[in-house]
């Protein structure tokens, strides 16, 4: 029977199989290690004074001990807060100080950082692989030694409740501020159960682990392996960032199960040689974050014909709630593949302006309720219920046979000139040119602006332009186009879109600069 509370996941497979290795990284973690590490995580977070309900930070690359320790926070009954390691120290101090956090397992390195920037006002207690950067710090200064150390025989359950907050995952708000989405244990394991019951995810796969711990795709990543007796891979980000390492780590750790945003496959497929030297041991390739354009969708299909796609969607808030296993590759005709149908066992409506369900075939704003969706928001001490069934600010419509469509978001739709316009319809649109890898598109001073990674070297913003009046009415066609060199990325894959659109339509110090040097405008 699947477990209800992280908290309880890996003793089972410990106790099992305890060889069976759980964790390959820079070393090998069997499930017997794991396990009594996490216990030692609990015993020295509870003696440090961590209650039920605490927040206990997580700022460490991803590895065997982020991992011990986020479980181990979960053991001493309290709620982990994985962080960016590649987030600002200001955006820390704005995270530490909404949550309250008061205990974070840290590295070294990036406590310096956080020193730089007063982000360690408030903290009680650090844990760390060393003490020796621990001078001048008003906090209690634990060594990973201590953790070490510490005994291996596991806490009392701290609760059989599977609905209190497991963890808080941070998401950029539309207001500039960081929120905090706040998710049980139920939320997590409805997901992560139906996902390996889906694939029947078992001791014989190795996952990959690409996804940061504080992006919800890494929830797959960690509980569907742990909870399924299965090997997960943990991926460094350079090599997630470099197709051919990518590739060659697949093949060499012989990856059965893959999930990720589109961006990290096109990277295997335009850099690593995935269409020639292929991956034979990848059985399912999960996908999500964002829209995989249909041609390279395509692609990745024939390069992967062993493999079964899967395109899973929801926001922070609901993790997944639709899913669509793609049945063959798309047609030549195809523009788009559907979100699909209700998983996890969430419900959806679909909702005009009204309030009132749409017919099939109308679009509307997608609605979810059930097992996934998020507890509320976490803001300044303050817990926000979420609202049942919650608005995802999707707008879609649903096909005569059950499929939904996405067309697009509420934060994506644009008015240019009394026009109103889906940025993601324009950037599908500019996508189907052969010539173009990626785009993205943005609003600024009442015209449209696209940003191009080109396929050609010699491809050209009047082919681009053209290409567009061949497809789009003359409102939608951006009025300035840049070819770059490069797009900026978060750590997730994704475009840094607010990066991105602060180069093309305003300009800020936090400008993409290297990847606008090289530039072709009209």
């Amino acid at each position: 029977m699947p477990s209800e509370r992280i908290d309880r996941l890996v003793a089972d497979w410990a106790a099992r199989t305890p060889d069976q290795i759980a964790i390959v990284g820079g070393e090998s973690t069997t499930y017997a290690e794991l396990d009594r590490l996490a216990n030692r995580f609990a015993q020295v977070l509870r003696k440090a004074g961590v209650a039920p309900g605490d927040r206990v930070g997580v700022h460490l690359p991803r590895s065997a001990h982020a991992i011990a320790a986020m479980l181990g926070a979960s053991r001493a009954g309290a709620v982990y807060v994985p962080l960016d390691p590649s987030s600002p120290p200001a955006r820390m101090q704005i995270i530490v100080k909404d949550c309250g956090l008061r205990h974070v397992v840290i590295s070294p390195d990036l406590l310096a950082n956080w020193r730089a920037a007063s982000a360690c006002d408030g903290i009680e207690h650090f844990f760390l692989s060393t003490t020796a950067t621990a001078a001048e710090l008003s906090a209690v200064v634990h060594d990973f030694a201590e953790v070490e150390a510490a005994s291996p025989a596991p806490l009392p359950p701290p609760s059989d409740d599977p609905d209190q907050l497991a963890y808080l995952l941070y998401t950029s708000g539309s207001t500039g501020t960081p929120k905090g989405v706040m998710l049980s244990h139920r939320n997590a394991l409805a997901f992560t159960d139906w996902a390996a019951r889906l694939i029947a995810l078992g001791p014989a796969d190795r996952v990959a682990s690409v996804a940061p711990f504080h992006f919800d795709l890494s929830v797959f990543d960690l509980w569907a392996t742990l909870a399924s007796g299965a090997t997960l891979v943990v991926v460094d980000e350079a090599t997630v960032l470099s197709g051919p390492r990518m590739l060659d780590r697949i093949r060499t750790q012989a990856i059965t199960v893959w999930y990720s945003v589109p961006s990290a496959l096109i990277l295997m497929l335009d850099h690593g040689d995935l269409a020639e030297r292929g991956a034979p041991s990848l059985r399912v390739v999960f996908f999500a974050g964002e829209v995989f354009p249909i041609k390279h969708l395509r692609r990745a299909m024939a390069a992967l014909p062993a493999a079964r796609f899967y395109n899973l969607f929801g926001p922070t808030e609901t993790n997944v709630c639709l899913a669509y296993p793609v049945p063959a590759v798309p047609a030549p005709e195809a523009t788009a593949i559907p979100i699909g149908r209700p998983s996890c066992g969430d419900t959806v409506a679909i909702l005009g302006e009204d309030g009132r369900p749409v017919p099939d075939g109308e679009v509307g704003e997608l609605f979810v309720d059930g097992p996934t969706v998020m507890l509320g928001y976490w803001h300044g001490g303050q817990r926000t219920a979420a609202r049942q069934p919650y608005p995802t600010g999707d707008f879609v419509a649903r096909r005569p046979d059950g499929e939904i469509m996405c067309h697009g978001r509420r934060d994506h739709m644009v008015k240019i000139r009394g026009f109103r316009i889906e940025l993601g319809e324009v950037e599908a649109a500019l996508a189907a040119h052969p010539g173009i890898r990626e785009t993205a598109v943005f609003a600024g001073e009442g015209r449209l602006c696209a940003a191009v990674l080109p396929a050609d070297p010699d491809l050209s913003v009047l082919a681009i332009k053209r290409h567009a009046a061949a497809r789009l009415p003359p409102y939608m066609i951006p009025s300035e186009v840049k070819i770059l060199t490069e797009l900026p990325r978060t750590p997730s894959g994704k475009i840094d879109r607010v990066r991105l659109a602060a180069a093309l339509v305003g300009g800020s110090p936090e400008s993409p600069r290297n990847a606008l040097e090289k530039t072709r405008s009209l």
